[in-house]
């Protein structure tokens, strides 16, 4: 899907979401759903956030972009440029953060926690960088090249944007781009890693699925019981 269409979709999911928050009872929203999650591919786009020098970091011209088949488009989430593509999954949770007890930097943990325990499930060791946000295989115990990128929105702390974890993406049109405007970072996918080995794109999907309901069930019930405490 394109990334125009998709935005539509988020923002669609967004106002569902909200309306719920808006019509059901705290402990009613906390003991059902508190969110959803949209996954998708993209057709071939470089995007690029609000911030004042990420602009400088699309290194093709309009020429070659057009010859790749690289459509930009500006988005209004956080984080500077990156790329999306065909073999990449790309999932927005459009999900209610008060309801979770979550702020953004613990969410933003929530996110890179998944990334990583979807890796590991294929037998890719991952890890945090603390100095980027985002999740890099691991070379020598350090952070080595980035597998997922992440950015979001919060709008009335319903969560918008999410993650792109690179399953069998066109590494090359990384070079269209400084990738999230890290100069000298290398960019890697899941086929790179594994070879053969590869997941499909159906079976990476199913296990990001899996580990989003399994985090978000977690945080839910801490919340119920972080909030029945404060009512005691």
């Amino acid at each position: 899907m394109a990334y125009g269409p998709a935005y539509e979709l988020q923002v669609t999911a967004h106002a569902r979401v909200l309306a719920s928050r808006e019509s059901a009872p705290d402990a009613e929203v906390l003991s059902g759903a508190v969110g959803e999650l949209l996954l998708v591919e993209h057709d071939p786009v470089v995007t690029i956030s609000n911030r004042a020098t990420a602009e400088a970091n699309l290194l093709a011209s309009p020429e070659l972009l057009s010859r790749a088949g690289v459509e930009v488009a500006r988005t209004d989430r956080g984080g500077d440029i990156t790329y999306h593509g065909p073999g990449q999954l790309v999932a927005y949770p459009i999900l209610d953060l008060n309801a979770l007890n979550l702020g953004l930097h613990d969410y933003m943990r929530l996110l890179e926690e998944t990334v990583i325990a979807v890796c590991a499930e294929f037998g890719v060791e991952t890890m945090r960088d603390p100095r980027a946000t985002g999740v890099w295989t691991v070379r020598e115990g350090e952070p080595h090249a980035k597998i997922a990128a992440m950015g979001v929105r919060v709008r009335k702390w319903i969560s918008m944007h999410g993650l792109a974890l690179n399953v069998t993406t066109n590494l090359d049109h990384f070079r269209l781009i400084v990738p999230c405007g890290l100069v000298g970072r290398p960019v890697t996918s899941l086929r790179e890693v594994l070879g053969p080995l590869c997941p499909s794109m159906p079976e990476v999907s199913a296990a990001l699925v899996r580990t989003v309901r399994h985090q978000i069930d977690a945080r839910a019930s801490r919340a119920v019981a972080a909030r029945a405490a404060a009512n005691s």
